[in-house]
């Protein structure tokens, strides 16, 4: 009796670079498109919205703004979001499996939230147009799908033809049937859509993409399985300690739903999953979840900067965010997974997220204010001014 062949995972070394060391070599190669360390000086530096086209203009991102006539904060974010999205797609026409389904998996995020938009648009009345034109390029459905989401009326039978004709053939349509199944098993009646908050629907539909995509790459196996998997697991002790936050003063909070309602919000993975997301079940404010992180060094530091009030002039956000540009960066070191694409694309947004920051403060004259972004491979981050001190 022969023995069967081993199964190859997308960190083989044998068959890596055949299927995808095209895109993996791309994707590599796109990261000297980052801005560096001078050009955020330079940028900084900067007294006009003209001042920061004609810098940005030695960059990357200089055909992308070459037809704008004038710069402003939301122009700068729609262009250099449509240079990110033709990088992605162009990655995507030349990947195959299983590399193809695992960059259609990041699209999955940006049609849930344009889903909500256009739900949440619905609910308050607002212009289709209007509406269309803020979903992220990265999420579109066909025009028609898109324009047929208000078109049903905000009622429990409109929500549920919604469903079954228009997002149940999409590819967030599982998610949607879980949120669905979940809530009706649960005994609660069939117009949870129109009763239940468009966060919390979100929150449950993010849920079930980072468990999907966790269960993907882990059946991938080898680096791909390792790094995505520690991503994700980061990302969903994100959304947990998020949402725990922002219940506190609504009814999510109340003693009967926290173990409930706010608790099945929690992704069943992450660092946290299953004591930590347990005790965080039963926190009721600050000073208790507090406490519940601390036992967790990963997250301590992270609640110390919330809990000293903005004093050194960060968010919990800011610190949220300095750790995911660390392990995305982190995540192009190794070789031979598909890591670095979702790295790339979400070190994409960070770079966004500073340049919009950056003009922002130039346009409403709050330079003092302007230093305080995560520039991405910066050789001044904190993490790499740590080991220059030692001499490594």
């Amino acid at each position: 009796m022969s023995t069967p062949a081993p199964k190859s995972t997308p960190g083989d070394m044998a068959s890596f670079n055949i299927l995808h060391g095209f895109p993996e070599a791309l994707v590599r190669g796109m990261r000297s498109s980052f801005l560096a360390d001078a050009d955020y000086h330079h940028l900084t530096q900067c007294e006009t919205l003209d001042d920061v086209r004609l810098n940005l203009s030695e960059t990357d991102y200089a055909d992308a703004l070459a037809d704008m006539n004038t710069l402003i904060p939301t122009g700068l974010q729609k262009a250099a979001v449509e240079k990110l999205v033709t990088e992605f797609q162009y990655l995507r026409t030349q990947a195959i499996e299983p590399l193809s389904t695992f960059l259609d998996f990041i699209t999955y995020e940006y049609m849930i939230e344009n889903v909500m938009l256009l739900l949440k648009g619905t609910l308050s009345g607002r212009d289709i147009n209007e509406l269309i034109a803020q979903c992220h390029p990265l999420g579109m459905f066909k025009e028609s799908t898109m324009r047929s989401i208000p078109t049903f009326e905000s009622t429990p039978r409109g929500y549920q033809d919604l469903y079954q004709t228009v997002l149940v053939d999409t590819p967030v349509g599982p998610y949607f049937s879980l949120f669905l199944q979940e809530t009706a098993g649960r005994g609660e009646v069939s117009n949870v859509l129109e009763e239940v908050e468009i966060e919390i629907i979100k929150s449950s539909l993010i849920k079930y993409w980072i468990e999907d995509f966790a269960k993907f790459v882990d059946a991938l196996g080898g680096e791909t399985a390792t790094i995505m998997g520690d991503l994700l697991k980061v990302r969903a002790d994100t959304n947990a300690i998020n949402i725990t936050l922002n219940s506190f003063g609504t009814p999510l909070n109340e003693p009967a739903m926290r173990a409930s309602d706010r608790k099945r919000l929690y992704p069943a993975l992450g660092h946290l999953y299953p004591a930590g997301t347990s005790m965080l079940a039963d926190v009721g404010d600050e000073d208790e979840l507090g406490r519940v992180l601390e036992l967790f060094p990963q997250y301590s530091s992270i609640w110390n900067v919330h809990a000293a009030g903005g004093s050194d002039g960060k968010s919990i956000d800011d610190a949220f965010y300095e750790r995911d540009v660390q392990m995305l960066e982190l995540a192009f070191e190794g070789q031979m997974h598909f890591g670095s694409f979702y790295a790339y694309v979400k070190l994409k947004e960070q770079e966004i997220r500073n340049l919009v920051w950056v003009s922002e403060c130039i346009l409403q004259q709050q330079k003092e204010e302007i230093h305080k972004f995560v520039p991405v491979f910066s050789f001044n981050a904190p993490w790499r001014a740590g080991s220059k001190k030692h001499g490594r």
